[in-house]
């Protein structure tokens, strides 16, 4: 039997990336985008993927700035202060009171814990909305990690869609007030 002790639950707070910094990073400017948001933020940030949604939620931003509270997020590691990740709402709650979760995890953090420290955040913040009645995460069906991460959630599987980009994706649905209180 192993007695090493649990490694701790890590813990992450969000610091918004305002619509500068997503243009910023969307036009890959990994110091601008960095000054922007007052942390430091990793490579992954600029990547070829995190260029195109940072730049898409630049965009929606453009359109609708009241979405800021809602999305795009660095994941900041308390109380190291390394940003490990992103993570957000991909917008306020729809007229059914759905939001959707997204989240990364900077490759360096992987497998640590930090992903589902994310996800338990927000869903607090879900929780703590009245507007929200429900949260989503949508999930491509090999992604494994993701998958393994939410396990422990209580999301129920609701369906699945396909797209050109990600191919085959889960849905699962969790009320927001199941997690209130975590």
């Amino acid at each position: 039997m192993n007695n090493e002790p649990l490694p701790a639950p890590k813990h992450v707070r969000f610091v918004e990336l305002s619509a500068k910094a997503l243009r910023a990073l969307a036009d890959g400017d990994l110091a601008g985008g960095s000054a922007e948001a007052g942390v430091a933020l990793d490579e992954h940030f600029v990547g070829d993927r995190a260029r195109w949604i940072f730049g898409y939620r630049a965009d929606q931003l453009a359109k609708d700035p009241s979405a800021a509270p809602w999305i795009a997020r660095a994941a900041v590691s308390e109380p190291d202060g390394a940003v490990v990740g992103d993570a957000g709402f991909h917008g306020p709650p729809d007229e059914s009171g759905v939001v959707q979760i997204g989240y990364t995890v900077v490759p360096g953090y992987r497998r640590q814990g930090y992903a589902r420290a994310m996800v338990t955040a927000l869903l607090a913040r879900a929780a703590a909305e009245p507007g929200v009645r429900t949260v989503r995460a949508v999930i491509r069906s090999d992604n494994e990690a993701s998958l393994a991460t939410i396990a422990g959630f209580g999301f129920t599987r609701v369906g699945e869609q396909g797209n050109e980009r990600d191919g085959i994706e889960i849905i699962f649905e969790i009320p927001a007030e199941a997690r209130q209180g975590e």
